[in-house]
């Protein structure tokens, strides 16, 4: 097997892609605005081509990191959705959590965006099996 392979890398990204259009939309994009402090004008008002953009490339990152490590160590599918699943809990979400006490956001706030990390992740996990 290849360090790299593009297909199982843009899969899980969009995997992860659409569980945030649905999280942040129909289950939790009320929920997540008022956390957030949002309008609904200051929703609309983002560049949201730029910002779809840039989230779509962060998760090819993200999925071109966990791909390359599942690739070198060739692990059991089990031990797949572990890593992926590790990856938010142990990395990610610890990461963001540190951000949001300084930036003083709600525990509602933190709360709906780990939720999305850890589905995203399960999701491209879940995509690598199917690569695997």
């Amino acid at each position: 097997m290849g360090d790299f392979s593009v297909w199982p890398v843009l899969a899980g990204a969009a995997a992860f892609f659409a569980v945030g259009a649905i999280w942040y939309g129909a289950i939790f994009g009320k929920a997540w605005q008022k956390a957030a402090g949002m309008s609904d004008e200051a929703v609309q008002s983002g560049n949201m081509p730029l910002i779809f953009g840039l989230s779509f490339l962060f998760e090819v990152l993200i999925a071109m990191v966990l791909w390359h490590l599942l690739e070198r160590t060739d692990p059991a599918p089990h031990v797949v959705m572990m890593m992926a699943i590790g990856f938010a809990v142990g990395v990610m979400i610890p990461t963001m959590g540190i951000n949001y006490l300084y930036l003083r956001k709600t525990l509602t706030h933190f709360l709906i965006d780990s939720g999305h990390i850890l589905v995203g992740m399960s999701s491209m996990g879940a995509v690598f099996l199917l690569f695997r």
